[in-house]
């Protein structure tokens, strides 16, 4: 399969690359404003391809987009230190604006995966500016959240985060909610586990799991500059489950008629984009937190479907 790639800074290239090392897509079109980027990107990755599954890697145009099954879409506003995702908002819009209708023009019948900050409000203003099917536009979500809370669980347990299965739902951000009520290793649930490893999973610990993978990414941000490799991978896992229509659970970002507006949950994806979400069991706590989440994420997103 052909997959675009809008956006060639740190996250577009990441993702280029983990795709190109991956082998699943026979060619890759990377596409920016800034056209030296753009070249001087696919040609550092395409001389890893000796090494590597030979992925075919060019810089292109839009025009260039017409036989992609998959186009990513990381173009926009970088976070800066002390900044949220939030406050990207209206300069991702404006960008969006000039992005996805040339997108629409020349690839009518893709899948369109949005990994742009804010990502939620995002893959809204994508769905509506595009007019696609909302099973073909999503957006990453919290498929990276979810994997720092498996990756900071199995750390803490002192086992494979492989074998932890934990999802983080609601916004990719501060609001974003962490279910520990369903969480398990292997087929046990996490506090019975830690009890008999002897790990303490109490409150404190909790909260302090809580606060590490709510603030990975400002952590990382402020060490240096961007995160990259983390969505890199999910993002090459979200296109791997597309390509091998594998109908795999992952907490994307996709939109919710009854709440009109686009949030996590874990959702089955395949060839056909987002089957459908799946409403994990939930705790009254965590509902209730998960009702904020969105709450906030409609706010933000009515005031950036006004922009449009």
């Amino acid at each position: 399969m052909q997959i675009g790639i809008i956006g060639t800074g740190m996250v577009g290239s990441a993702i280029a690359y983990a795709l190109a090392t991956e082998g699943s897509a026979e060619k890759l079109i990377l596409i920016d404003v800034n056209k030296e980027r753009a070249l001087a990107e696919a040609m550092d990755i395409s001389h890893a391809a000796p090494f590597t599954f030979g992925s075919k890697i060019i810089a292109g145009d839009y025009k260039d987009l017409k036989d992609a099954g998959i186009i990513i879409i990381t173009a926009g506003a970088n976070q800066k230190p002390g900044e949220t995702r939030l406050d990207l908002l209206e300069k991702n819009v404006g960008i969006f604006k000039g992005i996805i209708p040339e997108v629409v023009k020349y690839a009518p019948n893709a899948i369109l995966i949005v990994a742009a900050n804010p990502v939620d409000i995002m893959t809204e203003v994508t769905l509506k500016l595009s007019g696609f099917p909302k099973n073909r536009v999503f957006g990453t979500g919290t498929v990276l959240d979810s994997a720092r809370f498996r990756s900071i669980l199995g750390r803490h347990l002192g086992i494979s985060p492989k074998s932890v299965h934990a999802n983080v739902i609601g916004e990719h951000g501060d609001s974003e909610v962490l279910v520990w009520s369903s969480a398990v290793a292997g087929t046990t649930c996490v506090e019975q586990l830690a009890s008999q490893l002897g790990k303490d999973l109490d409150k404190v610990v909790k909260g302090s799991i809580d606060n590490e993978v709510r603030n990975a990414a400002y952590t990382i941000i402020k060490g240096k500059g961007s995160t990259y490799f983390g969505i890199a991978s999910a993002t090459q896992y979200i296109c791997s489950a597309i390509i091998s229509d594998k109908h795999a659970i992952l907490t994307v970002s996709s939109h919710h008629d009854a709440d009109g507006t686009c949030y996590s949950l874990p959702a089955i994806v395949s060839k056909n984009g987002v089957e459908c979400a799946l409403l994990p069991e939930l705790c009254d706590t965590e509902k209730e937190a998960l009702q904020k989440s969105v709450a906030t994420l409609s706010e933000y997103t009515k005031k950036a479907l006004a922009m449009l």
